[in-house]
């Protein structure tokens, strides 16, 4: 059995077994409290019924006016808990707590170009490519960087999806409107 709770402090401790996915992002401590700080009701964990941690995601709000937005900062399962649904799962609490909670326009998140993987599942989950941005990802071991897909999902406040219409051109980092 699964259990979906809010992400504790104490989760920091018990959820390596989640980060050593190389296409995980992984950040300081530090990090990870402030988005329990000032976020947490975006941040929850999945948990087995033998307390091990099996998966979690971060999210917060961000934007002003119709670019008022849910934003998934990472989710993330661990490699032997995949293809169980859980990631769709927490999308949904993710973009349930933008819809209700927070009134947001549209979900959006990151996914490096490379990992078809995400993406697929992400287009599963409803999310399409809104832009591409240059460079965004560090390269891994050493290599250039490498692009990312800011994907985007309509909420229903964006009655006429005018959130998710495809940039025509791509983006530098430095050129997002957040971040």
């Amino acid at each position: 059995m699964t259990t979906l709770r809010r992400f504790t402090a104490d989760d920091l401790f018990r959820f390596n077994n989640v980060n050593l996915d190389p296409l995980t992002e992984t950040y300081n401590v530090g990090f990870y409290l402030g988005y329990l700080a000032r976020w947490p009701e975006y941040c929850h964990v999945a948990e087995s019924s033998s307390g091990t941690i099996m998966g979690y995601i971060l999210g917060k709000v961000e934007g002003e006016r119709k670019l008022w937005h849910g934003h998934v900062t990472a989710v993330t399962v661990a490699p032997e808990y995949r293809r169980l649904g859980m990631a769709e799962r927490m999308m949904g609490i993710l973009e349930e707590v933008s819809e209700r909670i927070h009134d947001a326009y549209f979900v959006d998140l990151f996914v490096r170009a490379s990992n078809s993987v995400a993406i697929n599942m992400y287009r599963k989950f409803g999310y399409s490519v809104y832009r591409r941005v240059l460079g965004y990802y560090t390269g891994q071991g050493g290599e250039g960087d490498e692009d990312a897909f800011d994907m985007r999902k309509a909420m229903k406040r964006d009655v006429n999806k005018e959130s998710v219409v495809p940039m025509k051109r791509a983006i530098q980092p430095w050129e997002l409107e957040w971040h």
